[in-house]
């Protein structure tokens, strides 16, 4: 099975803008000519189509044209950022790649080399059985291992058939990550821009979404806290922006709050998804509400003991490296405990990250809500850590915007939560530090 359905809607938007790069802009003809490039490339070295082929580049118009080739040829599209580059090694090996493909030195000087693996997994052999193309991606270990989920991309795909609104995007989440798949397929199927800013700073982000009248932003919560931070935002025409889509961790409801002020034009939606099962359809309550529905189409939830599950027709086929998580009904318990009012529900945290304190729970989210809103905390990351009295105290990992004594900040912290957290849940151990808190992903770190 092709995607000839895309690459035909695409080429209805020949002459419009694809992609606009801190290299260029391309257009939809331009970045057909890609694809066509690179899937004859491909077969001219000898990869024939239903291997395992590894897409190794940050975004642009050649990882994309590479993207879009492999799969066109039924092949399994790995895609590997730079940002994960230390572990590149270890996921060709998890992925059995067989053909491992580089855009970094551009595409005449591309290499493209054949590992001498066979890919023999058998989710492999039933891709090849349905003749569909696939998907790997890899989970971003922050539990473990990381796991390589392996998906139909025909099922991943077939969502985007149904037209919804032509949008220039700027894509902050990479290609190896559910969200900047989701992100690049939805801007295709749709004749959007796909727009890449320079880094992902606020300063980068906040000059390519002025520079290419960006509408539509999809990033993280901790990303938007350092942009409010930065005040890159007033330094920049932003009005263009009309949508900011906001997932991969609770956001604190501070974060809205301040967001909604800056940004009294754009509207603001939180979206969820897993690597296991895709995106599912969102509607967030109001644009400074923390209370969402999330399902549509072709995915189902339900909510067990405050924990949310998910069957969706484009879930995984399953791990390269681990057993599956999803039961003999289909649904998946994603881990992330929820609270439900009618149709709505919020997200309270990751079950893996509640903390324990004497048999009482603390929602790592609630505590870092309320640090953020302190004086001179840039950011923070609460987690657990052991205590042999209580089993577990809440401990937190605090960037400070300005020099502060760790005794002084301690004394200001107890006061501020005093009234606003029950004791037990004040973090008893701080620690200071000049590093991000959050992982390359813009996600936090515990």
């Amino acid at each position: 099975m092709t995607l000839d359905w895309l690459l035909e809607g695409m080429a209805r938007y020949r002459d419009d803008l694809a992609v606009a790069a801190p290299a260029g802009t391309w257009t939809y003809g331009d970045l057909l000519e890609r694809a066509a490039w690179w899937q004859q490339a491909l077969a001219e070295r000898g990869c024939p189509g239903g291997s395992v082929v590894s897409v190794e580049g940050d975004y642009g118009a050649d990882s994309i044209g590479l993207f879009l080739a492999v799969a066109n040829a039924g092949s399994v599209v790995v895609p590997l950022s730079s940002d994960v580059a230390q572990d590149h090694e270890r996921f060709v090996e998890t992925a059995q790649i067989e053909w491992r493909v580089s855009t970094s030195s551009g595409p005449e000087a591309a290499r493209v080399t054949g590992t001498g693996r066979t890919a023999s997994h058998a989710l492999y052999q039933e891709l090849r059985r349905r003749e569909h193309p696939g998907l790997v991606l890899f989970s971003s270990g922050s539990t473990g291992a990381h796991k390589a989920a392996v998906h139909d991309l025909s099922l991943l795909l077939e969502k985007f058939k149904t037209p919804r609104h032509r949008r220039r995007t700027l894509v902050f989440l990479l290609l190896d990550h559910i969200g900047g798949v989701n992100t690049l397929l939805y801007t295709l199927a749709n004749g959007g821009a796909v727009v890449v800013p320079a880094g992902r700073t606020p300063a980068a982000v906040c000059a390519a979404i002025a520079r290419h009248q960006v509408e539509l932003l999809p990033t993280s919560p901790t990303f938007l806290n350092l942009l409010l931070l930065s005040g890159e935002h007033a330094r920049h025409d932003l009005r263009s922006l009309s949508l900011i889509t906001y997932g991969t961790e609770p956001m604190p409801q501070s974060t809205l709050d301040r967001l909604v002020q800056a940004f009294p034009g754009t509207e603001f939606l939180q979206t969820y998804g897993l690597t296991e099962i895709g995106i599912l359809r969102s509607k967030s309550r109001d644009k400074g509400s923390l209370w969402v529905q999330v399902g549509g189409d072709d995915f189902e939830t339900k909510v067990v003991d405050g924990r949310l599950w998910v069957r969706a027709k484009s879930a995984m086929l399953g791990y390269l490296n681990a057993p599956s998580p999803i039961d003999a009904e289909g649904f998946l318990d994603t881990g992330d405990l929820v609270e439900v009012d009618g149709p709505w529900i919020r997200f309270l945290g990751r079950k893996s990250d509640i903390i324990n304190v004497g048999g009482l729970k603390v929602y790592p989210a609630e505590v870092e809500n309320l640090l953020l809103q302190m004086d001179n905390v840039e950011d923070v990351s609460v987690r657990g850590e052991p205590n042999p009295i209580t089993g577990q105290i809440v401990a937190a990992t605090v960037r400070l915007r300005a020099p502060e004594t760790p005794a002084a900040f301690k004394v200001r912290m107890r006061q501020f939560c005093a009234d606003q957290l029950a004791n037990w849940k004040v973090p008893a151990r701080v620690r200071f530090t000049d590093d991000p808190v959050h992982s390359a992903r813009f996600k936090r770190v515990r």
